[in-house]
């Protein structure tokens, strides 16, 4: 986690100052949400791992679980998808985080105002770690 939040800071410093990358809202809500994703997707990624044999099938899961998640995240348009596909963007860890992003960064968003996401990504990741627990019980002699 520290190792994380000393990247994120390193590359919202350098994405905000050097390149100049648009930003209204607070540094400190960017890192907590960095903090938020990384926790979230280190949670789900051990809970990958325990189901997983090998090395190699866990690159396999990335098609299946990682780039839905991108496209669901927001980064592109959902109003042009069916109704339904719509609601699959509310299961996935990154709209959440990504919502946030977007709210702190361009419509200076307080804590008021991301309060929901944070709490929708710690409950993804006790949610992980809980399932990870069962999983590992289930597939391992602990």
């Amino acid at each position: 986690g520290l190792f994380t939040l000393l990247q994120a800071a390193l590359i919202a410093w350098f994405a905000i100052d050097v390149l100049g990358l648009y930003m209204d809202g607070s540094i400190w809500l960017v890192l907590l949400m960095n903090l938020l994703l990384s926790l979230t997707a280190l949670t789900l990624g051990i809970l990958l791992s325990s189901f997983a044999g090998s090395e190699f099938q866990i690159i396999q899961f990335i098609p299946l679980v990682i780039v839905p998640q991108v496209f669901f995240s927001g980064l592109f348009n959902l109003d042009a998808m069916a109704p339904w596909l719509q609601k699959l963007s509310y299961i996935m860890p990154l709209y959440y985080g990504a919502d946030a992003m977007r709210g702190i960064m361009i419509r200076g968003a307080g804590w008021s105002d991301i309060q929901l996401d944070v709490y929708v990504l710690v409950g993804f990741s006790i949610l992980f770690v809980l399932l990870n627990v069962q999983a590992l019980r289930k597939h391992r002699a602990i």
